[in-house]
């Protein structure tokens, strides 16, 4: 007899067969045709343009991340909204404190420059730097002389 755990493992070789089969019998029917355009990166109809491992600017990531994470605090005030009566003032005030910190969270990230999609270009220390060999070494501004060395 099979404990719980046991028919969980049993399930998931099943689905790991069923899942391998389905992929070698996949790998047997389809065509294999290769072309030349067929083999080109898909950029939505595009002709692709520079590298394909550039560098995505970070904003992308943060703008998506802010989206998600408002849209799912807004997607709560739906059932609040529909049902903060049955509560009273008690319901009524915890929905306020629950939009007082959205719009708290809104705030910060309007004054941390988040939301701005470009942002004012900080300024990099330059260093100057003399290569010699494979490692950079900074430029010294004096010159030791071979007698100030003993």
């Amino acid at each position: 007899m099979l404990t719980e755990f046991g028919k969980i493992f049993v399930f998931m070789i099943v689905a790991g067969a069923f899942v391998g089969i389905a992929l070698f019998a996949a790998s047997l029917i389809r065509p294999k045709r290769p072309t030349q355009e067929k083999l080109k990166i898909y950029e939505c109809g595009e002709e692709p343009v520079g590298s394909p491992w550039m560098k995505f600017n970070i904003r992308f990531y943060v703008v998506a991340l802010i989206f998600l994470i408002f849209d799912v605090e807004i997607v709560l005030l739906f059932p609040w909204a529909v049902t903060y009566k049955e509560f009273g003032v008690y319901g009524f005030v915890v929905g306020m404190i629950f939009l007082l910190i959205l719009f708290l969270g809104m705030a910060y990230e309007w004054r941390k420059g988040d939301l701005e999609w470009e942002r004012p270009k900080i300024k990099q220390p330059k260093i100057d730097v003399k290569f010699e060999g494979k490692i950079a070494l900074p430029v010294k501004k004096e010159v030791i002389s071979e007698t100030d060395k003993q």
